[in-house]
């Protein structure tokens, strides 16, 4: 990882996303969100998550045309 990449905590991915704190947490449980954790604490590189957003789009997308 770069020394200038952007690094988020849970409370400011929380309100990057727009979702609630356990709605981050509940993704880390299941393994769906990329993140590492310092000590106890999780943070999250913006580049990954923009990545990751990205893929859960072309997922979505891809479910509804296999869905017709």
């Amino acid at each position: 990882m770069l020394a200038d990449a952007k690094v988020l905590t849970v409370s400011e991915l929380s309100d990057y996303l727009r979702v609630h704190r356990s709605t981050i947490y509940r993704l880390l449980k299941k393994g769906q969100l990329p993140g590492f954790k310092i000590g106890s604490d999780w943070r999250f590189n913006v580049e990954a998550i923009d990545e990751w957003r990205l893929h859960q789009g072309a997922t979505a997308l891809e479910e509804l045309r296999n869905a017709n």
